[in-house]
């Protein structure tokens, strides 16, 4: 079990799915860059994460913004959306007299991936969830801006175990303050932080040979 101080944000797992050294930029080193598809991705949480808006409509509890933890994965976070379907084979809920399951909502920006990036956050957030309500969440749903349509994810065996390998991976580069060399791809040019990250440079030349360039270069001139 992790300490509450060594937790790192759940939403990290999808950066980190993505591009290890943009989520230590990102995470670890605190640095940061908008874009267009940022921008608009954090417009729909902002609706999504009113945790002022509760519903419940007739068998359907809707929470918005849910802090969610896992001392035994060492992350934190919040759900975009919580449905709290009633149910005879559900959980107790604070306040309320039914028993409901629970189904995360994760909001996207875009479309359905290939890959199951957005799959693995959404995943963690379960893991989370069974956790703290001492349940289980075998699906959820992610709901893209772009299609209007939500996508079922089934929690298999396979998503958990990737879920829980990543977040041991980024633990071990925490603990180490470790930001890994860049891997370039076509990837790099969609990235928020391509230009903190300088993809050519990092990889066409190593911080020891540009030092002793520039030291060469600054020597010439004098």
């Amino acid at each position: 079990m992790y300490e509450e101080d060594e937790f790192l944000q759940l939403s990290g797992i999808q950066h980190f799915a993505f591009c290890r050294r943009q989520w230590a930029l990102a995470y670890l080193e605190m640095q940061w860059q908008e874009n267009v598809r940022t921008v608009e991705g954090k417009l729909l949480h902002e609706k999504a994460h009113d945790a002022s808006i509760k519903e419940k409509r007739g068998d359907l509890l809707i929470v918005r913004a849910l802090p969610v933890h896992s001392g035994e994965i060492g992350i934190s976070g919040e759900c975009d959306v919580v449905e709290f379907h009633k149910s005879k084979d559900g959980v107790p809920l604070f306040g309320q007299k039914e028993k409901y399951r629970a189904v995360p909502v994760e909001y996207k920006r875009g479309s359905p991936k290939k890959d199951d990036i957005d799959a693995l956050q959404i995943a963690a957030q379960a893991l989370c969830l069974e956790e703290m309500l001492c349940c289980e969440i075998p699906f959820g749903y992610i709901y893209y801006g772009e299609t209007r349509h939500r996508e079922k994810i089934s929690f298999d065996d396979a998503l958990r175990k990737k879920v829980r390998d990543l977040f041991l991976e980024m633990h071990k580069y925490d603990a180490q303050q470790y930001t890994p060399k860049v891997k370039r791809s076509k990837k790099c040019n969609a990235c928020s932080l391509k230009d903190v990250c300088l993809p050519v440079l990092n990889q066409d030349i190593s911080v020891k040979d540009y030092i002793c360039r520039r030291i060469g270069e600054k020597e010439g001139v004098e």
